[in-house]
């Protein structure tokens, strides 16, 4: 009863080392091995990528642990704070990029849209530029949306951000749909959440 059990064993392992080789290319003595995925820059760029493959947001997709600084100076915004059972976009943001402000100028514009869905605003700039933003949109009149300095560089690594505007969007359960870099139009926004039902 062993000896055929190990053979079967044998062939088994046999066949799964062959597999593999012939899924990889051959590699010629002295040549180099095949380049990685480059990073093009280019927006719209889903979580999907494989420039992003080790980023840790594919590794924990769900809504990150950040620790924001408030506008108000004293207290912190956390993952705690997003309300439960609603889609949420994280947007991490400066406020002197152009492509920045026109992002939040479309959303502001439909946000009838917006309205079920909690956004967290993010970003790293000074406290004081992050606070005239807020006040030159009137981000405090939506109380769905919620903004807070990234004090501690905490999301840029976590998303491994390369262009601004970054949105990661997330389900009612808070599990990652997708993600974008660089300004949206908003149908690709709604749209996104919309293929997750």
């Amino acid at each position: 009863m062993k000896k055929p059990f190990l053979a079967i064993l044998a062939l088994a392992l046999c066949y799964t080392v062959s597999a593999q080789q012939a899924q990889q290319p051959a590699q010629q003595p002295g040549q180099q091995p095949p380049a990685q995925p480059q990073s093009t820059g280019l927006a719209n760029q889903p979580a999907t990528d494989p420039a992003n493959a080790t980023a840790p947001f594919m590794r924990y997709p769900t809504i990150p642990p950040f620790h924001l600084l408030k506008l108000d100076s004293s207290t912190y915004l956390t993952k705690d704070d997003v309300r439960k059972n609603r889609r949420t976009i994280v947007m991490f943001f400066s406020p002197d990029c152009e492509h920045c402000k026109h992002q939040t100028e479309a959303i502001l514009a439909d946000f009838k849209d917006f309205n079920d869905i909690e956004i967290v605003m993010a970003t790293y700039q000074p406290f004081s530029e992050m606070k005239d933003f807020n006040e030159h949109y009137k981000i405090y009149e939506h109380p769905n949306i919620k903004m807070g300095r990234d004090e501690k560089f905490f999301l840029a690594p976590f998303y491994k951000i390369r262009n601004l505007p970054y949105l990661a969007l997330y389900d009612k359960k808070g599990n990652l749909i997708t993600t974008f870099e660089g300004a949206q139009k908003v149908d690709t926004l709604l749209n996104a959440f919309a293929e997750k039902h």
